[in-house]
């Protein structure tokens, strides 16, 4: 008498992880260099390191990048937020916070965590691979959120006329960058007041 076959998931042992495939194996993997960046940086990331974290084969990782920059690219691509609408409250000191606080966020989030490792750690070579990546995600539309905040504040009389350029569009980013790298600064909000009322607002008002 012939013995039934035990059901596929009898056969699984018991704990193990359904096996993933398409788009959910690619978003793990994708999610595993983002953390993997944001914990060992650019130096310290392997195609075996992400695949671990993934919990998955290092094959499966070679067959959809061939390269560590291309995952990354990729990774960061699909990570990254997108900067919609720039905030209306109002005033222009209460829009540029709105703002900081926005892109504040965005740095300590995983994504931000991973493109300050690339940006900080790549050397020459490998940073011209994510160069236009970093421009069109990052640079191009938080200027673009500055530029229309400051235009605002020109139309309602804050912002004198002629402030606006590429040095002072420059500013806000420059010093979170710097200071969250070289000082550590986390910004609290008490830090982003300061830097509007003390910085900002002194070179753009009316």
């Amino acid at each position: 008498m012939a013995t039934s076959r035990p059901a596929a998931a009898a056969t699984r042992p018991e704990g193990a992880a359904p096996r993933r495939r398409g788009p959910v194996l690619e978003r793990a993997i994708l999610e595993a260099t983002l953390e993997q960046l944001g914990s060992v940086g650019w130096n310290g990331l392997t195609m075996e390191g992400v695949a671990v974290g993934a919990q998955t084969g290092k094959a499966a990782v070679y067959r959809r990048w061939p390269s560590k920059e291309d995952l990354v690219a990729d990774a960061l691509r699909a990570g990254l937020p997108d900067f919609d609408e720039a905030p209306d409250r109002g005033s222009v000191r209460e829009d540029l916070y709105a703002l900081c606080v926005r892109l504040r966020d965005v740095m300590f989030s995983p994504p931000g965590h991973a493109l300050r490792a690339v940006l900080h750690e790549c050397d020459a070579e490998a940073a011209e691979r994510f160069h236009e990546l970093i421009v069109t995600g990052v640079t191009e539309p938080s200027a673009r959120l500055f530029r229309e905040v400051l235009g605002r504040g020109v139309a309602r009389g804050e912002v004198r006329a002629g402030a606006v350029d590429a040095l002072v569009l420059d500013v806000i980013p420059a010093l979170m960058m710097y200071r969250s790298k070289v000082c550590g600064s986390e910004w609290p909000d008490r830090e982003v007041s300061d830097m509007i009322d003390r910085v900002m607002m002194p070179l753009i008002r009316a």
